[in-house]
């Protein structure tokens, strides 16, 4: 318990700790104009009640943490399951992220087929290999606020409007790990166990059933991490242009509008908080394959 407590949670604790006292330090200057323009001329103003009222300011540049966890807990409210959404959505950053969570799965469900889709053509086919693979790269050096408008303007010029959107631009920046980490894992099978199965006479969708597929998955999981939060970043900005309501997207945007910064603050670390969760959540479905599989974890391993 003390090893374990020493290897992962000191570590940890150490680093929070670190950031939330350069964050509470920056906060000082970078809030302190607001604090002197606001004063009198001849007011002589103590370190102590600089530090106060940097860090107690109703809009400053940079929130200090307490304010907000202040405000998470202010909008953290679910009345709105039970109230009309004119009176109890506005403001729950809960509704708000589940919005923003709908967008993000779906587009990650679109990018992780079309991922896999993919990276079997790739490996399978010499042209696709050749001809799908320097465009699949390529596609990556357009940036998403590019993008997301058009893709926004196309949608709705066919019907298309809300969700599915939104989950294909957040598909756009979640599909590409995926592509590459299929591709590296159906590839890694060991030759020689390639050769034992056509000695076999397994056929081609046994090898890949039986070899490619499990050699694949220790690659496969860490691409879908990446790919499960760029899938996040991408449906928070399908909200910018979209011209929504509701998410996480677009009440950054509203809220940089009004400059309320603790809301904003609040929403950001919703945001992170989330992408927080879906990657532990999918670190417990990889844990779980891979022991199915027979593979063991580094930590496994070393001790």
């Amino acid at each position: 318990m003390l090893e374990w407590l020493t290897r992962s949670v000191l570590p940890v604790a150490t680093i929070v700790v670190a950031i939330l006292l350069i964050w509470y330090a920056a906060a000082i200057p970078m809030n302190a104009a607001r604090t002197y323009m606001m004063a009198p001329d001849d007011a002589e103003i103590s370190f102590s009640e600089l530090v106060n009222d940097t860090w107690s300011q109703k809009k400053p540049q940079l929130p200090v943490p307490h304010q907000i966890v202040m405000e998470l807990k202010k909008q953290a409210t679910i009345a709105w399951l039970w109230k009309e959404k004119r009176r109890g959505y506005k403001r729950s950053v809960v509704y708000h992220t589940w919005v923003t969570l709908s967008s993000t799965m779906l587009g990650f469900a679109f990018g992780l087929t079309l991922g896999v889709l993919l990276s079997l053509a790739i490996v399978y086919s010499r042209v696709m290999d050749h001809s799908v693979m320097p465009w699949i790269i390529a596609s990556q050096t357009i940036p998403i606020i590019a993008i997301a408008p058009m893709v926004i303007v196309v949608m709705s010029s066919v019907g298309l409007t809300g969700l599915i959107p939104k989950g294909i631009i957040s598909m756009y920046l979640s599909f590409f790990p995926i592509v590459i980490g299929m591709t590296k894992g159906l590839r890694s099978s060991d030759p020689i166990l390639e050769d034992q199965m056509k000695t076999w006479s397994a056929t081609s969708f046994q090898t890949f059933w039986l070899l490619r597929l499990p050699s694949a998955m220790p690659f496969l999981f860490p691409a879908m991490k990446i790919g499960l939060a760029a899938a996040l970043v991408g449906a928070i900005v399908a909200e910018l242009p979209s011209g929504a309501r509701t998410g996480l997207g677009a009440r950054l945007l509203v809220f940089s509008y009004r400059s309320e910064t603790v809301p904003m603050w609040a929403n950001l670390v919703s945001a992170a908080l989330l992408a927080g969760i879906l990657v532990v959540a999918l670190g417990m479905i990889e844990r779980a394959v891979n022991r199915r599989l027979g593979f063991r974890s580094a930590a496994e391993v070393s001790s």
